[in-house]
């Protein structure tokens, strides 16, 4: 059996798969499967993958049910107790998996493993994260205030930067599926609060920005009207209300949504999101920008929105 078993979900990635399955070869551990779910792919991903020839990889085919549905497919097809999550359009640094193996080694009492990443561009920029707010000194340590540091920083955990034990994720039910935007943030919120969490701050893994990442460009798509994450979140927060930062990052959820509903210039939806994200923390003082931009005529929100 593979120490590691990695998932990837495909659909429509024919440019950029072969580089992103390259990353996961040329890694320095090597005990490993690649679980690549094809979820109805129409464009020429399938060739991509057959192209490189591995027995490590086994490629499985569905009828397209969305990425938590395919992810979900790869965990319960998984043959490894670990398993590495990656996104089609994503990429690994060499000691990837070799980091990701030993922290579960240095912290057998965690279920999650999360390493740093890099932003990078469509113009090849490359930014860091900002994380604030870890509980501890040194280049890993359990993250004992997911919420808190998810709610001052950019998320904490990456879905290309996770390793999670197969038993951890069944015991939650996998990604929910039938969520448009968020799925991999619930699952996160789920996991934080049933086990713990290591982390190692030195970034190993690639998140490649497409188009809509930033307040230039449209979002890559509007996000779920039923707010189905927002509801789950919620029902967390009543389960457990004495967790360091839940109520902050419900108002986090909020804020992000907002960012979304203001680019599309729905000024209603804004609002509604700004006063849901200050009920859960009226200090959230970047849910008033979103306010103020709403109040504005469309035109000077645009001018606004471009230099931001």
């Amino acid at each position: 059996m593979p120490k590691i078993s990695v998932v990837i979900p495909l659909y429509n990635k024919e440019k950029s798969i072969a580089s992103t399955l390259q990353t996961v070869l040329n890694q320095t551990f090597t005990d490993y499967e690649i679980v690549i779910v094809n979820d109805g792919s129409t464009d020429n991903s399938i060739a991509e993958v057959e192209k490189i020839q591995d027995n490590r990889i086994r490629l499985i085919h569905q009828q397209n049910a969305g990425v938590s549905a395919a992810r979900n497919r790869g965990i319960e097809e998984a043959k490894g107790e670990l398993i590495a999550f990656l996104d089609a359009d994503d990429e690994w640094k060499p000691e990837y998996l070799a980091t990701q193996y030993q922290l579960s080694q240095k912290y057998p009492e965690c279920s999650v493993f999360a390493c740093n990443y890099e932003f990078h561009d469509t113009e090849g920029n490359v930014k860091s994260t900002i994380i604030h707010k870890l509980p501890f000194v040194g280049e890993t340590g359990i993250l004992t205030n997911y919420f808190e540091v998810a709610s001052c920083s950019h998320p904490p955990l990456c879905t290309s930067a996770v390793v999670v034990r197969k038993m951890a994720l069944q015991s939650i039910g996998g990604f929910p599926v039938g969520v448009t935007s968020g799925e991999d943030l619930l699952t996160w919120a789920r996991l934080s609060i049933n086990g713990y969490i290591a982390f190692c701050n030195r970034p190993l893994a690639i998140y490649n920005l497409g188009e809509g990442y930033d307040y230039t460009h449209l979002p890559p798509r509007r996000q779920d009207r039923n707010d189905s994450v927002g509801r789950l979140l919620l029902q967390l927060y009543k389960s457990h209300p004495s967790v360091i930062g839940l109520r902050h990052y419900i108002s986090h959820w909020h804020r992000m949504r907002a960012s979304v509903a203001i680019r599309f210039g729905e000024r209603r939806e804004t609002i509604r999101e700004v006063m849901i994200g200050l009920y859960y923390n009226p200090l959230n003082i970047r849910l008033m920008m979103f306010f103020l931009l709403a109040l504005c005529p469309s035109k000077i929100r645009h001018i606004i929105i471009s230099r931001y």
